[in-house]
């Protein structure tokens, strides 16, 4: 019987620790061109819990992929623990799956909703996002980073009959591998980052 008690009590304790842990979980909205793509860079690293595909940055309401997002960027929604991976973390990720220096949109996929952008929801990420890039500045003096750092405002996670967005890359591999690599993505990736691009 003390047993099964002692069982029963360890698993208590396990469920409602990872309960505690759950609880401390904090999330990141990043605009890196095709959210496919960032879902992908996102979910493989370490720290990382889910990755939604959405719009954020505009003033419209409910945007949706093949309605109309005016005003608002691809972007993805980041939930991570920060007691594997800080924002600091999140954001040195973040640069070297990126472009910051295209001011068109994101590799093959051009247009005001392919931008790039750090999307802040205090201060601390603001400061933060400003000292990673100027990092980006000072080792790329010779080029302009035009990636800005934005305030947050209310991120519209794809959804309903366009939900097929979500895990594209894990949904439609062959689909997704094919679009990433005739979009020249990691190939440009290499040649800003070199080894850092961890596709």
């Amino acid at each position: 019987m003390k047993k099964i008690l002692g069982i029963v009590l360890t698993s208590s304790v396990l469920f409602y620790a990872s309960l505690a842990h759950a609880d401390k979980t904090e999330k990141a909205v990043l605009a890196g061109g095709c959210f496919w793509c960032m879902e992908s860079d996102f979910e493989k690293l370490e720290g990382v819990t889910d990755v939604i595909s959405g719009f954020t940055g505009g003033e419209l309401k409910n945007p949706t992929y093949n309605g109309n997002h005016r005003g608002h960027y691809e972007a993805v929604e980041i939930t991570y623990d920060p007691a594997i991976v800080s924002y600091k973390g999140i954001l040195d990720h973040y640069w070297v799956n990126i472009d910051p220096f295209d001011a068109r949109g994101q590799f093959c996929d051009k247009g005001p909703s392919y931008l790039s952008a750090i999307f802040v929801a205090n201060e601390q990420e603001r400061k933060l996002a400003e000292k990673t890039k100027e990092a980006v500045i000072a080792e790329f003096p010779n080029q302009t980073v035009v990636t800005p750092i934005l305030n947050a405002s209310t991120f519209y996670p794809i959804k309903g009959k366009e939900s097929y967005h979500q895990d594209y890359y894990k949904n439609n591999s062959i689909r997704y591998n094919t679009y990433r690599w005739r979009c020249g993505r990691d190939s440009r990736l290499e040649d800003i980052w070199g080894d850092r691009a961890t596709h």
